[in-house]
């Protein structure tokens, strides 16, 4: 079992400071026309972003929850409510991936949907989950809509990496962060979501997945957990992985199509808890430099692989001499 999209899914855990904001501003009757819900990859951003237009299109009540069988809410999960708009990053056929980028004319529809009158006679609501995916004109189309509101509409932005976002389109927000769930929330949601996974393996996905859901059920779909034990193997065994064990592994990894993300993902972040514990149990910044040297690049070595298409078993085996210490060039130029 997964949890449903966030269009259609009831259940959001964790973000009652978000929530509380929403709703002081339904209650004095100044809502901002523009909100920016940032915070990590899989916390429940675009969920929350769903549950307050749910929320203005059926009209005000003392909280953000709306029954699943309530006629909005319905029209809403099919995406065929006329007065909400949801803009995101397209689906490539040829590529069989989400587009790169979110280009100038998603956003020119935002305004000729906002120029029109709301066909319920309440509000107009956009959602555009994302928003670090806007490309420059992309970008400058959207703070075209912010500089001139029309009125009874609101633009409700998700973002995880809000420093990507242009500065005259940050100040246009009002800003509301989406914080990481807590252990006691983490284990509800997975419990409700992953019912027959044992409880063992959905503590251990929690632990991986550092307070966010999405990422959680991702790798379990993706095998995280077996992969998970590969990134203990190979770290145990640095700076002496083993080359024959290498090139193995980089054969299981290279299997399908997802698991060279997965596992580059999860070694970063082992790296970074590592690099992060070290620098609480010591003050020598200067001995922290050469596992942060290491994180850096091997990251390079992930986007750089991924972005051109490169040959991921051999990015693999780069990565293991990366940690063995061994000098090995596997870029161009910094």
């Amino acid at each position: 079992m997964s949890l449903p999209e966030p269009r259609a899914n009831p259940l959001l855990l964790g973000q009652s400071t978000a929530e509380a904001a929403l709703l002081d501003a339904m209650r004095s009757g100044r809502i901002h026309h523009a909100w920016l819900i940032d915070g990590p990859e899989g916390v429940g951003k675009a969920t929350l972003a769903f549950r307050f237009a749910r929320r203005l299109l059926a009209g005000p009540a003392p909280g953000l929850d709306l029954d699943p069988a309530d006629p909005v809410f319905r029209r809403i999960a099919a995406g065929s409510h006329a007065d909400l708009l949801t803009v995101q990053r397209a689906w490539d056929e040829k590529r069989r991936r989400l587009r790169g980028e979110i280009v100038v004319d998603d956003v020119r529809r935002v305004a000729d949907f906002l120029r029109l009158t709301p066909a319920e006679d309440g509000w107009r609501v956009v959602v555009l989950d994302g928003a670090e995916h806007l490309n420059r004109n992309a970008a400058n189309a959207l703070l075209k809509v912010l500089e001139e509101p029309p009125s009874r509409a609101v633009l409700l932005l998700t973002c995880a990496a809000p420093g990507r976002l242009l500065p005259t389109i940050r100040s246009r927000c009002r800003r509301l962060r989406a914080a990481r769930l807590g252990a006691a929330d983490m284990k509800r949601l997975l419990a409700a979501a992953l019912p027959e996974m044992p409880e063992t393996e959905r503590a251990r996905l929690a632990d991986l997945a550092e307070g966010s859901p999405g990422r959680a059920l991702l790798l379990a779909e993706e095998e995280g957990l077996r992969i998970a034990g590969r990134v203990d193997e190979i770290l145990a065994a640095a700076p002496a992985i083993d080359l024959r064990r290498a090139y193995a592994l980089a054969d299981e990894l290279g299997r399908n199509d997802t698991g060279f993300s997965t596992f580059m993902d999860l070694l970063l972040a082992a790296l970074a808890r590592q690099v992060r514990e070290a620098a609480r149990a010591s003050a020598d910044a200067a001995g922290l430099a050469g596992p942060g040297r290491v994180w850096q690049a091997l990251g390079r070595l992930q986007g750089e692989t991924e972005r051109f298409n490169l040959d991921k078993r051999q990015a693999l085996v780069s990565a293991f001499a990366l940690l063995n210490g061994t000098p090995i060039e596997v870029f161009g130029p910094a």
